[in-house]
């Protein structure tokens, strides 16, 4: 079972769930906890091999990783704390298993709050994506993730959650890191597959004005997707709840107060 931490206000509030990106633990959320549990009933998970879920995960690594794998552990923790239907939000990499246990089981997701969302690799993340599987057995992983890091937060302003991504990250064992990396080998027809499909869950979309590898095939989806919503924070890179703690946390908690 993933390590998981709850805060409960009582029965008649909502739940909502948290899942940090890879390489993260669920310490990224630090900056909304305070402002979600005056509202909601709040659960924190650590992802398999990750924070505090980091050793109750080595007997796993004869295991092939996939997103339905990852979003069935979430799944499991929801069935020991006993939450039928809750709000989603993720950030990153977890937006991807959010929307997969939309799809497993759309009916325990009451909406989703997707921040710095992947929804299309373009050409440059192809190219990083095609370099790292290139390099990953002979260039040690925190290498490659420090220029991942970069590469997607490149600005100074981006530095607080670059470096708190890098600092998560180096508590990941390689070959955990390569479970992880693995899953993109199959990431475009997965996320072709949800720019095509739309779930009938109300969906928000924060992302950062400075995201520019995310941020343009989620403007594509909102246009297309009749349950979805965009909000753009500006100055703002990839990680807006640790960038823009304040206006993130304004967003969306005024967003699944609405659902």
């Amino acid at each position: 079972m993933l390590h998981y931490q709850t805060y409960y206000l009582g029965p008649e509030k909502d739940w909502v769930v948290f899942v940090h990106g890879a390489g993260g633990s669920s310490s990224i959320w630090f900056k909304q906890i305070k402002a979600y549990k005056k509202h909601f009933n709040v659960l924190l998970v650590d992802l398999r091999g990750h924070g505090k879920s980091k050793d109750l995960m080595q007997k796993y690594y004869e295991d092939q990783y996939t997103f339905q794998l990852i979003s069935k552990d979430i799944l499991n923790v929801l069935d020991e704390v006993g939450i039928e239907k809750a709000h989603f939000v993720g950030v990153s990499l977890g937006t991807i298993i959010i929307r997969t246990i939309g799809e497993i089981d759309p009916d325990r997701v009451e909406s989703m709050v997707m921040s710095g969302a992947v929804m299309r690799l373009n050409i440059r993340s192809r190219f990083l994506v095609w370099v790292g599987h290139l390099f990953k057995k002979v260039v040690p992983f925190m290498w490659l993730y420090k220029l991942f890091a970069w590469i997607i937060l490149p600005r100074k302003r981006h530095s607080e959650s670059r470096l708190l991504f890098i600092r998560e990250a180096k508590k990941l064992y390689q070959k955990e890191f390569l479970k992880w990396f693995n899953m993109t080998k199959d990431i475009n027809p997965l996320l072709r597959y949800f720019r095509e499909k739309e779930l009938p869950i109300p969906t928000l979309y924060v992302m950062g004005s400075e995201d520019y590898l995310f941020l343009p095939p989620v403007r594509k989806i909102v246009s297309d997707h009749k349950q979805s919503v965009l909000q753009v924070i500006e100055e703002c890179g990839h990680v807006c709840n640790v960038e823009q703690p304040n206006v993130f946390n304004r967003l969306s908690i005024q967003f699944l107060k609405n659902q």
